[in-house]
């Protein structure tokens, strides 16, 4: 292998590992908040997919600038699943982290149904943007325009969570709530408005990767999916509910799949993945940056 085709494989890696961590830190913010794991995480990805679409579809405006749109509409979801799920499910008496495992599962089944019934099952995708079908040449290292764009509004996402957590109130209610939820009550915060805010910020993340990925990625009922179990193993391998792990491990995933896809069947791209975890979780179950 050439030195150019590896640069071409890090490159690629690389870039959509940052993609990757932000369909993952959501996730893990949810997680490290509440203690509870969003099976339908998929299933805000592909809607946050099909609001992009149906935009672009509706206005003739270009992706890239109803980003914020998409996100706001997500934000809505994420609150709304909460306040309309979520927070019976942790009221149960018996068994409060099973039902909260089936209350979310049954929300992705819901969410998948309703989509394949309204928008068909068949593939679709958005045809015209101003990143589509461009590249940029870096000394032979050739790197699509939509995925350089995803990578740099994955950073600047970062950048913000962590500004958001260290530097406002909500940030540091947030962290308070993370740290002790029966604590915060004692000094006024509710618990329950923290936690609405909290899966409203975590699907506003992953319908930020969603609005993201909609530019250069087909769209249908199912594309959560797969997006879905990389995010998991992503969270669990960075620690769940660390937001820095998210990142890293994100980036471990993206370039160790780009590794393995150039040795193995393209097919088998994520057995590297896999494999890797697997190491991970006999050395430090608790992933790279969890607790203990």
């Amino acid at each position: 292998m050439t030195t150019q085709a590896f640069l071409q494989v890090l490159a690629s890696g690389i870039l959509i590992g940052l993609i990757y961590a932000l369909i993952a830190v959501g996730l893990s913010l949810i997680f490290g908040l509440m203690d509870v794991v969003n099976f339908a995480h998929g299933e805000f990805l592909m809607l946050a997919m099909y609001a992009m679409f149906g935009l672009v579809l509706v206005t003739a405006i270009d992706p890239v600038l109803l980003m914020p749109i998409v996100v706001g509409i997500m934000f809505v979801v994420g609150v709304s699943a909460y306040a309309g799920v979520i927070r019976f499910a942790m009221r149960a008496k018996a068994n409060p982290g099973m039902v909260q495992i089936f209350a979310t599962f049954g929300l992705a089944l819901v969410i998948q149904g309703l989509a394949q019934y309204f928008f068909t099952p068949d593939y679709r995708n958005i045809g015209n943007s101003w990143l589509g079908g461009k590249t940029l040449n870096l000394g032979g290292v050739f790197l699509p325009w939509p995925q350089i764009y995803g990578g740099v509004i994955s950073l600047l996402a970062f950048g913000g969570l962590y500004l958001l957590i260290t530097r406002t109130d909500f940030g540091k209610a947030l962290e308070a709530t993370r740290e002790d939820q029966g604590a915060v009550a004692l000094v006024g915060i509710d618990r329950n408005r923290v936690f609405a805010l909290g899966w409203g910020l975590g699907a506003a993340l992953v319908g930020l990767s969603g609005a993201v990925l909609a530019v250069f990625y087909y769209i249908y009922p199912q594309v959560g999916g797969p997006f879905a179990l990389i995010a998991y193993v992503t969270v669990a391998l960075g620690g769940f509910g660390s937001i820095f792990g998210a990142l890293v491990a994100g980036l471990i995933v993206g370039v160790v799949e780009a590794l393995t896809a150039l040795i193995l069947p393209p097919a088998l791209k994520s057995v590297g993945v896999y494999s890797l975890y697997l190491a991970v979780l006999f050395v430090r179950p608790s992933g790279l940056f969890g607790r203990l």
